[in-house]
């Protein structure tokens, strides 16, 4: 795809229909002179310099990525427009594309009714499913697991509502057994269970934990803001099948196209399983909702505003790749490939150890040393040095409790609290070809 090609389409593609209305001058006031722009563009793309090439895959640090070509071209042509996606009178064409591209988020995951929209994060969307859970649940608190993102810790502040963090297993899912105890007391109303935690990709046993949801009555949220497209891959590389399987039974789900869906920041999606819960969004709009009777997305959504180019992107990208196992789930196993043959270079390593197995395209990993805090200090070092050497390789690392590390390696000295190991994210599909040259750089500097 000639992406130079597209972005000057994408400049001409409105030129008729804007010139259809009539021409009219630009008022002066907005005037800007081709020099004095190019001195301030001079500076822009100097200040961009400062930044980690998160398009190569040398680049194996955060959750980070470059959107594909085709989402990058449809955000810039309708951005020239700027639909507001709050309602039909803002974003006729592009709240149509929202409704088309989250009917295909609900049919991945099974939903065979819902109502959803796009958001502009994931924390967002968490935000109204805790919203909904409380107007469910008003008395009632959440529960989420240890290694659940901070957001819901958070949310739950926002929201006035008491949180519960519970303990994961050596693997970093979710204790049932635990939850379970929680779940006693008649203090929580909504469960938040993970599919893909965003430190090492661990899936909560969504599957057995639906039992607990009849049993105590509680709400089932899936927060796969992280790790949702790889249900396209369930049964699959390693992956198992049951949670993703059982997440159609779910309450509801968050998950964030500008992860793996290939998209730019912010493009996230909340999707509830019933349609009734749109009833504690009403709320009034006397200048919006003109012309048109239909459900406008403002009426189901806590945001106002949002980007109709957001919704464009994500369309013009499904159109191409769409959510399917021989579509977007292509570039997942390929990262998905990448760690299990990285965690299989670890294994054989005499200077680097496996913190866990991965389960989606996330390795945790730490240099051989006898005791946490030299592991933390040896951490430490290979980060800075990879990213500042000639040859640079981009890490990151990720802090773990003296419980959480000898939970998996009992032999270790825990003469700390808590350390940094390392930590690799191969969301990029290119990595599947990289990773054999990233595991001897990594060594190397170890």
């Amino acid at each position: 795809m000639d992406l130079q090609r597209w972005l000057a389409a994408a400049l001409d593609s409105n030129v008729d229909w804007s010139r259809s209305f009539g021409q009219y001058a630009r008022h002066p006031s907005l005037e800007v002179t081709d020099d004095r722009f190019a001195g301030v563009f001079a500076q822009l793309t100097e200040r961009l310099k400062d930044n980690y090439p998160f398009f190569h895959p040398r680049y194996a640090g955060q959750m980070l990525k470059p959107p594909h070509p085709a989402a990058v071209v449809g955000y810039l042509t309708t951005m020239l427009i700027n639909p507001n996606n709050h309602a039909l009178d803002g974003g006729p064409a592009t709240a149509t594309m929202e409704r088309e591209v989250v009917q295909q988020l609900a049919e991945m995951f099974g939903y065979e009714t819902h109502l959803g929209h796009l958001t502009t994060s994931g924390t967002i969307a968490n935000l109204e499913a805790l919203f909904v859970a409380r107007s469910l649940h008003p008395s009632l608190g959440v529960a989420y697991s240890a290694e659940a993102h901070y957001t819901h810790s958070r949310m739950c502040t926002v929201l006035g509502i008491e949180g519960h963090s519970v303990p994961v297993d050596p693997a970093g899912r979710m204790d049932l057994d635990a939850l379970e105890d929680l779940l006693r007391t008649g203090r929580v109303g909504t469960v938040v269970l993970t599919a893909g935690t965003t430190g090492l990709g661990a899936i909560d046993p969504i599957d057995e934990a639906l039992g607990l949801r009849e049993k105590y009555g509680v709400r089932i949220h899936v927060d796969a803001a992280y790790g949702g497209f790889f249900t396209l891959l369930a049964g699959e590389l390693g992956i198992p099948a049951g949670p993703w399987q059982a997440v159609a039974a779910a309450d509801s789900i968050v998950i964030d196209p500008h992860k793996h869906g290939l998209q730019p920041y912010g493009c996230g999606a909340i999707l509830f399983r019933d349609p009734e819960v749109g009833k504690f969004y009403l709320h009034d709009s006397p200048y919006t909702y003109f012309t048109s009777d239909e459900l406008h997305l403002g009426e189901i959504s806590l945001e106002c505003s949002r980007a109709g180019a957001a919704a464009a992107a994500l369309w013009l990208t499904f159109q191409l790749i769409p959510p399917t196992r021989d579509g977007l789930g292509e570039a997942l196993a390929a990262g998905r490939r990448a760690a299990i043959r990285w965690a299989e270079l670890i294994d054989k390593s005499e200077v680097l150890e496996l913190y866990q197995n991965p389960t989606l395209d996330i390795v945790g990993y730490f240099p051989a040393a006898r005791s946490l805090s030299a592991v933390d200090a040896v951490s430490a070092r290979i980060l800075d040095a990879g990213m500042t050497a000639d040859d640079p390789v981009f890490l990151s690392t990720f802090r773990v409790s003296a419980e959480a590390f000898l939970a998996r390696h009992p032999d270790l000295d825990a003469d700390v609290k808590g350390g940094r190991i390392l930590r690799s994210v191969l969301m990029k599909p290119e990595s599947e070809d990289y990773v054999d040259q990233l595991h001897a750089r990594l060594e190397a500097l170890t």
